[in-house]
C-alpha cells in the first residue's frame, strides 16, 4: 500500500510524463470498478505521484493496490415520491348519444417511497454511490371516465439498526431496531380530478380539470448502529479481535501492530448445549487512543455502535508488548474517551478483562485486579491464544447479557396501508364540485 505524501499535486502536468513510464507504474485496483468521487480523487492522487516519482529517476516496475472502505455507516439520499397524474377534459361522443356530456377521467395518484429494515443488508454502501431514488408518477386521465395508473411504489432496504434522520432538521424520524419494519418516507401526489365531478345542473360542459399533485421531496441522513449485546473496547492491539475470533466463528483481521481492525466487526457466542443453548452477539470496535474524542488515531466515529450495548468488554494489556506501564492509567483513559463520547456509557455495566496473561507482567496484573477489586468489577484474566480463561469470560457475559438486555415488546405489526390519506384539494384550484 503506498502512502502519498503530503505534497501539492495539482502543480504536476501528467500529460507529459512519457506514456512508456505511465504503463510501467500501472495501478492495479484488485479488479474492482472505479466508482465515486473518493476512488477518483484517489486515483488522480496516485497518477500525480507517479509523474514525481518517474521526474526523480529511474523507476522499478511497482504494483499499487488501491483500497475502498466498504463498511459505510452513514449516508444521505435525496429522494421524490411521484408526481399525481392529471386530471382529463373529455366529452361523451357517441352515435344517438346526444350531448353525452362530460367524461374526463381522473389522474393516478404518484407511486410512494418505502424504506424497510432487512437482514439481508449490512452497511449503507449502496446508498453512498447512489444517493438519489424517484418514484413513478401516476398516469394521466383518459376519456371514457377512464382513471389513470396508480405509479409503482419504490422500496428502499436498509440494514436493521439504521435510523433515519431529517436532514435539514436533524429530527429523529424512525430508528429500525427489528427486521421487517416498513414505513412511507415520502407520499405521493394526489391525481388530479377530471373535468365529470365538476358537472352541476348549471354547468353542464365544464371545461375544469385539476392537475396532480406533486409528490414530496425530502433529504434523509442515515445513520447505521450495530445491534450487538457486548461491545469490546481497548487500546489498539490489545487482542480484541483474537478474542471474538475465539468467542465466534468470525474472522477479522489479526496483526502485531496497532489500528489493524479499521472496521467493527460482529460474531455470534453460543454458550450451552441444545435446548438451553443461549447466544449474543459481540461487536469488535476499532482501538482507542488517549485524544481520541479529538480526533487521535481512529476518533470516536465507531463508538456510536456500541450505544446499543447491554455491557461493555474493556480488555487492557498487561503483558510487557506495550511501552505503556501502568494499566491502570490505560483503563482510565479509554473510560474518559467513553464518557467524552457519550455520559451514559460510563455507566454502562463494564467487564474488565486483563488480556495476554500467557506472557502477562505480575506487578501489571496486581494493579489491574486491585483496581477491578476497589471498583466492584467483574475481572477476568485470559489468554486469547493460549484459551486460558475464554470459557470462563464466555459464560460470565452470557449472564450479564440475559440480566441486562432489554426486553423488547413485541407490539402488534401495524398494517401498511396500500394508499395514504391524500387531503383535498385546496379550494383556490377545485373549481366548480357538484
Amino acid at each position: 500500500m503506498l502512502s502519498l505524501p503530503p505534497s501539492n499535486y495539482n502543480d504536476v502536468n501528467v500529460n507529459r510524463v512519457p506514456q512508456a513510464h505511465l504503463q510501467a507504474l500501472f495501478v492495479r485496483i484488485g479488479k474492482r470498478k472505479a466508482f465515486g468521487r473518493e476512488c477518483r480523487d484517489q486515483t488522480r492522487q496516485f497518477q500525480q505521484h507517479f509523474a514525481e516519482t518517474i521526474a526523480s529517476g529511474p523507476v522499478a516496475e511497482p504494483t499499487f493496490t488501491l483500497v475502498l472502505p466498504m463498511f459505510i455507516d452513514e449516508a444521505r439520499i435525496r429522494i421524490k415520491a411521484g408526481d399525481g397524474g392529471n386530471g382529463c377534459m373529455a366529452f361523451r361522443r357517441e352515435k344517438f348519444v346526444p350531448r353525452g356530456g362530460p367524461s374526463g377521467g381522473d389522474g393516478g395518484h404518484g407511486g410512494d417511497i418505502l424504506m424497510s429494515s432487512s437482514l439481508s443488508h449490512n452497511t449503507l454502501v449502496h446508498f453512498r454511490f447512489n444517493p438519489e431514488y424517484k418514484a413513478q408518477r401516476g398516469g394521466h386521465g383518459l376519456g371514457s371516465n377512464c382513471s389513470g395508473f396508480a405509479g409503482e411504489q419504490t422500496t428502499l432496504n436498509v440494514p436493521v439498526g439504521t435510523l433515519l434522520y431529517d436532514d435539514l432538521t436533524g429530527e429523529l424520524i424512525f430508528d429500525f431496531a427489528r427486521p421487517d419494519e416498513t414505513i412511507i418516507i415520502a407520499k405521493g401526489g394526489r391525481g388530479g380530478r377530471g373535468n365529470q365531478h365538476f358537472a352541476t345542473s348549471t354547468h353542464q360542459a365544464p371545461r375544469e380539470h385539476e392537475l396532480g399533485r406533486a409528490g414530496e421531496e425530502r433529504s434523509y441522513r442515515l445513520e447505521l448502529r450495530l445491534l450487538a449485546d457486548a461491545g469490546l473496547v481497548g487500546y489498539p492491539n490489545v487482542g480484541k479481535s483474537t478474542l471474538i475470533s475465539r468467542l465466534s466463528a468470525a474472522k477479522p483481521k489479526i496483526a502485531d501492530y496497532a489500528f489493524t481492525t479499521l472496521e467493527p466487526n460482529l460474531g455470534v457466542v453460543s454458550v450451552g448445549d441444545w435446548p438451553h443453548e443461549q447466544s449474543f452477539t459481540v461487536a469488535d470496535l476499532p482501538g482507542l487512543i488517549e485524544g481520541a474524542h479529538l480526533g487521535a488515531g481512529l476518533g470516536i466515529q465507531f463508538l456510536k455502535h456500541i450505544e446499543r450495548t447491554s455491557v461493555i468488554v474493556h480488555l487492557v494489556d498487561v503483558s510487557d508488548s506495550t511501552d505503556r506501564l501502568n494499566p491502570v492509567d490505560d483503563f482510565k483513559i479509554i473510560t474518559e474517551e467513553l464518557r467524552s463520547f457519550d455520559p451514559a456509557l460510563a455507566n454502562r455495566p463494564t467487564v474488565l478483562v486483563a488480556a495476554k496473561s500467557d506472557v502477562a507482567n505480575p506487578d501489571k496484573l496486581k494493579k489491574l485486579t486491585a483496581m477491578a477489586k476497589r471498583r466492584k468489577l467483574p475481572f477476568f484474566a485470559i489468554s486469547a491464544v493460549t484459551g486460558e480463561g475464554v470459557d470462563a469470560l464466555k459464560y460470565a457475559l452470557a449472564d450479564m447479557v440475559a440480566t441486562h438486555r432489554p426486553v423488547q415488546i413485541e407490539n402488534e405489526k401495524a398494517e401498511l396501508p396500500s394508499r395514504p390519506s391524500h387531503p383535498p384539494p385546496p379550494s383556490s384550484v377545485r373549481g366548480r364540485a357538484t
